[in-house]
């Protein structure tokens, strides 16, 4: 009898360790004496010690941040480019038996994909086209993490680090749209105000009196404050006036 309850505590015990718990994110790859036989599903599974083994895989999408990188552009600038990828295991068990440590293997192929990439655009392509230059990075990535049942989601360029003399070269020609611009401005605002002044002289002179009441006008403002000089001007309507009585 009790042999029977040692063997029946003994195999009570095996089975306790023998259980595998799998997670809802986890993937097990299961070997027998060394082959690969199956994937485990979620939830608890039996691994018998010695003759079988499992490695579980997270099947959640993971972010690999791809470390500085140095490159020379199409252009021959040198640039200094980070980024972060973002892949998920779609088949576990290629992810095992197909690539060793594929975080690692991952991480390196975005390293190296992305200093080529660089290297096949100009400097101004790597500023104002970064959206492309991440896809063309995420289409290579995807393609040959292929076989080793891992998908791209996506790739970001996080920085592009430029060299000094090339920031202070853009920051001149930035400087120096700026004041193009303000140039451009400024003489459109002189031509708008030199239209303005010439149809209201159009319209002082085609009026009798109208230059005159303006002068009073201004004389009027003028007077208000008392520190102002005021150097009056005769109005060139009593000029004529003047010519008008000598000529009578």
């Amino acid at each position: 009898m009790q042999v029977v309850l040692w063997i029946v505590g003994i195999a009570i015990v095996i089975t306790l360790v023998s259980i595998r718990q799998i997670n809802q994110y986890q993937r097990g790859v299961k070997f027998v004496l060394g082959k690969y036989k199956k994937i485990l599903e979620p939830g608890w599974r039996l691994v018998w010690p010695i003759f079988q083994s499992m490695q579980k895989v997270d099947i959640r999408v993971k972010a690999v941040d791809v470390p500085d990188q140095d490159a020379i552009t199409k252009d021959n600038v040198s640039v200094n480019v980070n980024a972060v990828l973002y892949y998920k295991v779609t088949y576990a068990d290629k992810a095992i038996l197909e690539v060793e440590h594929f975080y690692y293997a991952v991480s390196q192929l975005a390293q190296t994909t992305m200093r080529d990439v660089v290297g096949e655009v100009s400097l101004d392509e790597l500023l104002t086209k970064r959206d492309n230059v991440s896809d063309r990075i995420q289409q290579i990535v995807d393609v040959a993490t292929d076989p080793w049942g891992i998908k791209v989601v996506s790739v970001d360029l996080k920085h592009i680090e430029l060299p000094q003399e090339m920031k202070r070269t853009i920051a001149k020609q930035a400087e120096a749209e700026r004041e193009k611009r303000a140039v451009i401005i400024k003489a459109e605002g002189e031509v708008i105000a030199a239209d303005n002044m010439a149809k209201a002289a159009n319209t002082l002179s085609g009026a009798d009196g109208a230059l005159h009441l303006r002068t009073l006008q201004s004389i009027n403002d003028l007077s208000s404050d008392q520190s102002n000089t005021v150097i009056l001007a005769m109005p060139l309507e009593i000029l004529r006036a003047f010519e008008g009585m000598k000529k009578k």
